[in-house]
This record gives C-alpha cells, structure tokens and sequence, in this order.
C-alpha cells in the first residue's frame, strides 16, 4: 500500500516552479529517502508535502485522499497525521523535553485527560532512549538526545508518516548512526513510513528502502535503493562516489 501518491506535481516559489511534473509513491512501512544536489529542490518538495509550501500544479493524495492544501480545515485535520522532524530539532528552549514532546497533544487534543497525556509523552521518550529525561531542557541535552527528542515529538500522536529534514546533520559518526538505528527499528518494530531528506551517504545506505534522486528540476531516479547503488547510471555513480558527474 502507498501512502502518498503523487501525479504531475510542480512545486516552486511566486509561481515559478523548481521542480517539474513529478509523479511517485511512498509506500507503507519503509524509508524513503530524498536526495540531490544543493538547490535541486529537496526542501522545497519536503515543504510542499507536509503543507507548509503550496503546490504550483498537480495533487498530493496520503492514504487515498486528495490533499486540499488551500483549504485550512483540511490543513487542521491533516496535521496531526504526520510527524515533522526538522533539521535543527527546533525544540522550544523555554519548555522542558516532556512540554516540547505534548505540545501536539496539547495543540490537537484539547480533551485529552492529563494522565492520558503523561502516559503518552513517557511512553514515547522511552521508545526514542530518552526514559528519565523529561525535566531536562534543550540546552542541557546533547546534539543527538535533541534529535531524539524532536522525534519523540514528531511521534507522540503516533501518525504512522514521519518526514525527516536532514536527522544526521551536525551529528559525529556515531551519533548519526545511532540515530540511523532508531529510524530503522521504528519502521520494522511499529512500521512507521519515513520519508527523509539527507545527503550522508553512510545514512542512505544504512536506512534507505527505497530513493528519489532529484536532478535539474526533474526526478531522475526513483526506485529500490539496491538498484540505485548497483545502477550503471553516470550520474548515479557520481553521487555515490562523490565525484563530479562527467
């Protein structure tokens, strides 16, 4: 089953596009990673997908249905269907890891009794390695302990389609890897679908089922992982070698 289908998609900025006539699918339960050159349009086709950047042209369906992204109802209800990890964590430095992680409860499920909320936010600290640490604030966290935290908050209305703006980035190797460990054993454990833009190399192959190559305004590859790194394709090549395309 996919979760979000895409047709004849133009994504761009005062009405020029950037990118093109995009059409893919994100299937169920796995990791799909987006990556490409700086300005090929990764973060611009992230924005567009979880409704912070209006589409020039085309649809966006998630589980079957058609995404009206000018209408802001059916943004309200879309919202609290996906989980949002972003590059800087941006995480609130006024509130504690436990506030930052219940702050979609609170902003989406005012009803919800605060011990359901309690358990919920414990709950879900304790599945991304953080059990213990909700008192603490950001700046007392580690670079990779706020990862995990913008995850558990990306996660804790448990929407089942997290994107991910470049997890890895400032992360040391290990850190990155660790983190690496914690996507994958998401998806397999609760399938989660993530969809992730990232151009660490060492993350792609550690966590990618599946790859979307952007290039020049276009898609120009869009498949199995596997097949991806094992292509022929020049430019394939270069990106996985790290050298200029010829």
């Amino acid at each position: 089953m996919d979760v979000i289908q895409v047709r004849d998609l133009d994504v761009g900025y005062g009405g020029q596009p950037i990118l093109r006539g995009l059409s893919f699918a994100v299937p169920s339960g796995r990791i799909t990673v987006i990556v490409g050159e700086s300005g090929s349009g990764k973060s611009t086709l992230l924005k567009t997908l979880i409704g912070l950047q209006p589409p020039l042209r085309g649809e966006i369906r998630m589980s079957g249905s058609l995404i009206d992204y000018g209408s802001e109802r059916e943004l309200r209800a879309f919202y609290p269907r996906i989980g949002v990890l972003y590059q800087n964590s941006a995480l609130l430095d006024s509130l504690t890891l436990f506030q930052n992680t219940a702050l979609p409860i609170w902003m989406h499920h005012h009803d919800w009794p605060a011990a359901k909320t309690e358990n919920q936010v414990r709950a879900m600290l304790a599945r991304v390695g953080l059990a213990g640490h909700g008192a603490k604030y950001p700046y007392e966290l580690s670079g990779g302990m706020r990862k995990r935290a913008a995850l558990a908050r990306a996660m804790v209305l448990e929407p089942g389609l997290v994107f991910c703006d470049e997890p890895s980035a400032g992360l040391d190797p290990i850190t990155s890897a660790g983190l690496d460990g914690l996507l994958t054993e998401l998806r397999t454990a609760h399938g989660v679908t993530f969809v992730v833009v990232t151009h660490e190399l060492r993350s792609i192959a550690h966590i990618a089922d599946r790859l979307m190559m952007l290039r020049e305004g276009r898609l120009h590859f869009d498949g199995e992982y596997a097949e991806a790194a094992a292509s022929p394709d020049p430019y394939l090549q270069a990106f996985f070698l790290r050298k200029a395309a010829s």
